[in-house]
């Protein structure tokens, strides 16, 4: 009893430490970013909001080690509908059913009040949208589930009551988004889309125009205001309070804009994310920050800081192009080549990884590892599969794609193929297995996982590209399917079910177990996690190619695996143990232990 006493004494000790040092960089960072425009009240405002939160939660689990056990699910909150019951609390009871053995989190996509974007033009940071539910309806994920929820922080709705008593002459809302007078040089500003950079609006004295990355409807927020950083943290602190373990920060990269450069990846852009970890490490130690900057890699990694003190997870974006460039060409060379050169900071960072997401494809994040032909490829298939492409402005004015809008299992299997359901999912699933065999932790889109299809009549109908990957589903027949074993999403569904299972209970697949990518075979994708000498390692191999692949293996591969056992395929296995050469079959993965 004594010792337990001690212990917990000591742990009390080390978090008031923690949160002290944390409220010290909270300081200084509001240093660097305003200078002497930053009173004390904004300090204490913020140490407010920390102090409110953090006195109600004592000293426990640390919630910042991550395992083998999390596996994240991306899903819009209107996702399953079904009669007389909210989608939210829909969502929530289809994942207590079919959910709740083969992940931890659910990234529950915006579910405030919004005015287009599906969800991203968000009209108030603190509420739920009516339509999808209440708080009460979020709160019912817990504690089942952690949760994701998404901090759009860059802009909001053109039909928001901010903007509108902005518009208005409020005194308490000027500032609040970023204006131009005049015509600058605008031309060095990095352009995501290819609408107009600027936007006017009537204002109280006449015509201003308001910064507009994203769209007219969206308008971006001024951070050079103190009250706007303040409201973010705010944000912030409601939504762990209401049992969010993972904050997403969305298109964090546009949050600073200063005249005169790339708008991207400032400076003070950076000190941002590392206040908003600093008060996350002082309110509620344990809650992570992910960056969503679809952008090359370099860039993106950036977000890491010094592994310490910015992101605790990074989306790698990368992966998605380069696994669909492996099976497009049956080639794994570049992805090999690529995979071999991953690194964090430190254990307190990881890659969030992906292979498809409510949003396309991201091409700008394989620049530099794909050349422009390969690129341009990958974009050809697209539009061959039924997909669309998406594109910004680049700074001569020209249009270049950026996003490739097509259901991932689409761009592997051509819809129009007519191929056999057992070839679409074998193919798919062995892309999967890639992204899940990676350090890191993964993410995986609800309809990747129930194996939907493209809805691109839907896409059509809206004219936004990006619904070819958004349908909303009927909860009754998507059980009914599910339970048919015949239908392509009972095949996807039960093998990656099978698959997650085993994944979450191997430790050598926690986040940051050792990996060494191989370099065997330019149609095979080899990867080794865990440590070897324990033995608590995993060979997993992946065929990306529509022929069958018999390769020489290392002469310590052989070693370590001559009995073997098989965790999981997506084929037969001819041979359990490994001896001098591996078979695989077209696009078979298969995961083996040493026995």
């Amino acid at each position: 009893m004594d010792s337990q006493i001690a212990d917990n004494g000591g742990n009390e000790l080390d978090a008031t430490r923690a949160r002290t040092n944390a409220r010290d960089r909270i300081r200084n960072l509001l240093g660097k970013l305003y200078g002497d425009r930053v009173t004390p009240a904004v300090f204490e405002e913020i140490n407010r909001l920390i102090s409110a939160l953090s006195a109600g939660s004592p000293v426990g689990q640390d919630r910042s080690v991550l395992s083998s056990q999390d596996v994240l699910l991306i899903s819009y909150p209107d996702q399953v509908r079904q009669p007389d019951c909210t989608p939210l609390r829909s969502l929530a009871n289809f994942a207590e059913q079919w959910l709740s053995d083969i992940v931890s989190a659910i990234h529950v996509l915006p579910f405030y009040p919004s005015s287009s974007d599906d969800g991203f033009s968000v009209k108030s940071w603190f509420d739920v949208a009516p339509e999808y539910g209440a708080w009460s309806d979020i709160d019912a994920f817990r504690p089942r589930f952690d949760l994701m929820f998404d901090g759009v922080f860059n802009h909001m709705s053109a039909q928001s009551d901010w903007f509108k008593r902005f518009l208005g002459g409020d005194a308490a809302f000027r500032d609040f988004f970023v204006t131009v007078d005049g015509n600058p040089d605008l031309k060095a500003v990095a352009r995501p889309r290819t609408s107009p950079l600027l936007t006017e609006f009537a204002g109280p004295t006449g015509q201003v125009k308001v910064w507009t990355t994203f769209s007219s409807d969206q308008v971006d927020l001024n951070f050079r205001n103190t009250m706007v950083l303040v409201k973010a943290i705010e944000a912030i602190l409601l939504y762990v309070r209401h049992g969010a373990r993972f904050i997403r920060l969305d298109a964090i990269g546009f949050l600073w804009k200063e005249i005169g450069t790339s708008c991207i990846h400032l400076p003070q852009t950076h000190w941002i994310v590392q206040l908003f970890r600093a008060v996350l490490d002082a309110a509620a130690p344990g809650t992570m920050l992910i960056t969503e900057t679809n952008v090359p890699h370099k860039q993106n990694i950036s977000y890491f800081g010094d592994g310490t003190n910015e992101a605790h997870l990074v989306y790698n974006f990368s992966l998605p192009p380069l696994v669909l460039h492996a099976f497009a060409t049956g080639n794994a060379q570049r992805l090999t080549d690529w995979a071999r050169t991953l690194s964090v900071p430190s254990n307190q960072t990881a890659f969030l990884n992906f292979l498809a997401s409510h949003d396309g494809i991201g091409i700008n994040p394989s620049r530099g590892i794909l050349n422009e032909e390969e690129i341009m490829f990958l974009v050809e298939r697209t539009i061959g599969h039924g997909g669309f492409v998406s594109y910004r402005t680049a700074p001569d004015g020209s249009r270049v794609p950026y996003e490739l809008n097509i259901n991932y299992l689409d761009a592997l299997s051509d819809p129009g193929a007519a191929e056999p359901h057992h070839i679409v999912a074998r193919k798919f699933l062995a892309a999967e297995s890639i992204m899940l065999s990676l350090q890191g932790v993964p993410a995986i889109y609800f309809h990747s996982l129930f194996g939907s299809r493209g809805d691109r009549a839907g896409a059509e109908a809206s004219g936004i590209p990006r619904r070819i990957n958004r349908q909303k589903l009927d909860r009754t027949q998507l059980e009914s399917e599910l339970r048919t074993p015949s239908s392509l999403r009972a095949h996807i569904y039960s093998a990656h079910s099978d698959l997650l299972r085993i994944r979450r209970n191997e430790p050598a697949f926690a986040p940051h177990a050792p990996q060494a990518v191989l370099d065997i075979h330019p149609r095979l994708f080899a990867v080794l996690r865990g440590n070897r000498d324990s033995e608590k390692c995993v060979l997993c191999m992946h065929n990306v190619s529509s022929t069958g692949l018999t390769s020489r293996l290392p002469a310590d591969i052989r070693d370590d695996f001559s009995s073997a056992r098989v965790l999981w395929s997506n084929g037969p296995v001819q041979q359990p143990g490994l001896g001098e050469y591996c078979t695989l079959a077209p696009w078979q993965s298969v995961l083996l232990s040493p026995h």
